[in-house]
């Protein structure tokens, strides 16, 4: 039998920094923890090399006295708990005293502190979990902490660490939980020397939000004033328009702490039932006030997982707090587009046109019924260019002129198909009535487009001959005869814009027309490879995601490539979009991306064939012909033969792309057997 025998004190330092230190961002949230505690009202962050090679972190708080400065480095060594009393009511962040003694094990800790009453400050320096020297040092009040050389005696943890980008993002969203927990303090954060947050420390929580999120993402949150008795809750949470297709902007906070809790994550997403997309997930930014003795947080070395005594009030006080703020809220988005003169042009050189631009709203760009300037708006909004622009640049005249023109021509040219297809469908009724079409007056060939429905009824229901391949566009080649065992297939009509139905003997199929699309579209990619047809925007768009989104799509931008978007970093967690595919409009880029990011973050890169498809997924849905979307005969056509071949059953994400009824079925609702 193996001999007991007790670990050195350096083994023992080594396995409880694993349960403290992860990566850089566990250094960064224990440092920044315990200058909170300490009172400061400002503090600054700095990283290089993602932060395992340097980590620097100062606050202006109460400071360490000469004394204490060694100490603090001891494991267990606390100002937080006196006795086994304080467990039961912690109301400070930090409470173990295991943070300085995990880094100072696995990591060159450098300190500077002094207090409000001394002259002198105290510099120290620790390797390994060895003082290695202390001294006299003149320093500012407050404390200063660096570590250098992370997990430089560890060699086992270190292969474990990620890119630096990936470390940094990390270390960003650490201080941007700690941001919106505590408004009243200034955070700025400094990675590789540039400066990428700064919160004004007003102490309000909409300055935090607008620092940390970003404009955008700011003005999509409603206020939460506060509810609730023993548990308050306040912040902000997201509008059901602006939901977003991952949980990444979900933050609840327990006095102060970033917690992770599936009850409050289940509460927020049911008071949000029936008001949001579905696939969509609602934002929040929510802090929960509640008795210290009611809430315990000494259950995981990270304090990320607290227990509550009461669950049921916890779900109930984030459930109804989210439900009365979205009741009060009965508005509906519209979209107003902003439009400025040039600061050299002045305003009484004015002209009607640019007038009416500006009192027009995005909604009436859209509208056909729009009594003037009809192709002039539609022009300006679909191309990302201002109103303004379009109304006063000589080439955007010109431009607007050319569309003009091609608009008629293809309105001209789609009445004419949908005459001709309007004559062939009622000569194809009359002959499978018996009766005889009256003679046309004039033999004309039908257009390319339109031979599919001179064929007879029979063959549509046919697929191609082995030896030919199905065209890509939209018309279909000449098809076999049916055999006798296979029944006939028709259109018989589209109901709601969406659901094509097809009469096949005794049974009527209603197709899915946009499910049925994107899966065409997802076999065709996967097969053949894709390459789309990219537009260059006039005006680059910037897309701000989260940094761990960000840092995912920066790492992939080959991939991104592949699907039409020209992207580079911005700086500051930024993304700049310069073209996207031909399929998807400006303003739907940000989703996309973070739809994109959110599948990288989640498949990984373990399989990156599964990660490729999970894409494919979503390229194909955008390039996909939309439900509620006007289509002709022949794209419905093309559809619906793959549908009814039996090549086409699902979506790529697995739902039906459509469902049969039978006469029996359908006689029995009208009570005829």
């Amino acid at each position: 039998m193996p001999k007991i025998q007790q670990l050195s004190p350096h083994v023992a330092d080594l396995i409880a920094a694993g349960e403290v230190v992860e990566r850089p961002a566990s250094v960064v949230k224990e440092l920044v923890e315990n200058a909170i505690d300490a009172g400061s009202t400002a503090l600054t962050v700095e990283i290089m090399g993602g932060g395992m090679h340097y980590i620097r972190v100062t606050d202006n708080g109460c400071g360490i006295s000469p004394e204490d400065a060694p100490t603090a480095f001891l494991r267990h060594a606390t100002s937080k708990i006196r006795t086994e009393y304080d467990l039961e009511a912690i109301g400070t962040l930090g409470f173990r005293g295991e943070a300085l003694a995990a880094i100072s094990a696995v990591s060159r800790v450098e300190l500077m502190t002094r207090t409000p009453v001394a002259t002198f400050g105290t510099a120290l320096q620790m390797e390994g979990g060895e003082l290695k020297g202390q001294e006299e040092a003149g320093c500012p009040e407050g404390t200063t902490i660096i570590v250098r050389d992370l997990f430089f005696n560890t060699p086992a943890r270190l292969k474990f660490m990620k890119r630096d980008s990936a470390e940094g993002a990390a270390v960003f969203t650490v201080i941007q939980h700690e941001a919106m927990a505590h408004p009243e303090i200034s955070f700025r954060f400094i990675r590789e020397g540039k400066e990428e947050l700064l919160t004004p420390g007003d102490g309000k929580l909409s300055s935090a939000l607008y620092a940390v999120l970003g404009r955008e993402s700011a003005m999509g949150f409603l206020e939460c004033p506060g509810y609730g008795d023993d548990i308050k809750v306040e912040g902000y949470l997201s509008r059901p328009a602006c939901c977003r297709g991952t949980r990444a902007y979900q933050f609840f906070f327990v006095n102060g702490r970033y917690v992770k809790s599936r009850t409050m994550t289940a509460a927020l997403e049911q008071a949000y039932q029936n008001t949001k997309m579905v696939g969509k997930f609602p934002g929040c930014v929510l802090k929960l006030t509640t008795k210290l003795n009611a809430v315990d947080v000494n259950v995981h070395p990270a304090k990320t997982e607290v227990k509550f005594t009461n669950d049921k009030q916890l779900f109930e006080a984030v459930y109804y707090a989210a439900k009365s703020v979205l009741e009060r809220e009965t508005g509906h988005v519209q979209a107003v587009l902003s439009v400025q003169p040039p600061k050299n042009q002045r305003q009484d050189t004015v002209t009607p046109n640019q007038t009416f631009f500006k009192s027009m709203t995005a909604e009436e760009y859209r509208k056909p019924d729009t009594p003037v300037l009809r192709s002039t708006a539609q022009v300006a909004y679909n191309s990302a260019i201002s109103p303004w622009q379009a109304a006063t640049s000589r080439n955007a005249a010109q431009l607007l002129e050319r569309q003009r023109q091609r608009e008629e021509e293809r309105r001209a040219q789609k009445q004419k198909q949908d005459r001709d297809v309007q004559v062939v469908m009622e000569a194809l009724n009359l002959q499978s009535s018996g009766k005889v079409a009256p003679a046309p007056q004039e033999e004309k060939p039908l257009p390319d487009e339109l031979r599919w429905a001179a064929e007879p009824v029979e063959n549509q229901a046919q697929p191609a001959p082995a030896e030919e391949a199905l065209p890509a566009d939209l018309t279909t080649a000449e098809e076999s005869p049916v055999t006798p065992e296979t029944p006939a297939w028709r259109i018989a009509g589209e109901v709601l814009n969406t659901y094509i139905i097809v009469e096949q003997g005794d049974t009527i199929t209603l197709i899915d027309k946009h499910a049925a699309h994107e899966r065409m579209n997802f076999d065709r990619m996967k097969a053949r490879g894709y390459t789309p047809m990219r537009q260059v925007l006039l005006s680059p768009v910037v897309v701000k995601l989260d940094p761990a989104e960000s840092e995912v799509l920066l790492r992939n931008l080959d991939i991104l490539a592949s699907f039409g978007f020209e992207a580079e970093d911005f700086g500051g967690g930024d993304i700049l979009v310069r073209e996207v595919p031909d399929y998807i409009e400006a303003e739907e880029a940000d989703r996309t991306l973070a739809e994109l990011a959110g599948q990288l973050l989640a498949t990984g890169t373990a399989d990156p064939a599964a990660a490729r498809d999970e894409l494919l997924h979503t390229m194909a849905c955008k390039a996909a012909i939309k439900g509620g979307w006007k289509n002709g005969q022949a794209e419905l056509e093309v559809v619906a033969k793959d549908v009814m071949s039996g090549e086409v059953r699902y979506c790529p994400h697995g739902r039906p792309v459509a469902i049969e009824m039978t006469r029996n079925q359908l006689e029995k609702q009208f009570k005829r057997t």
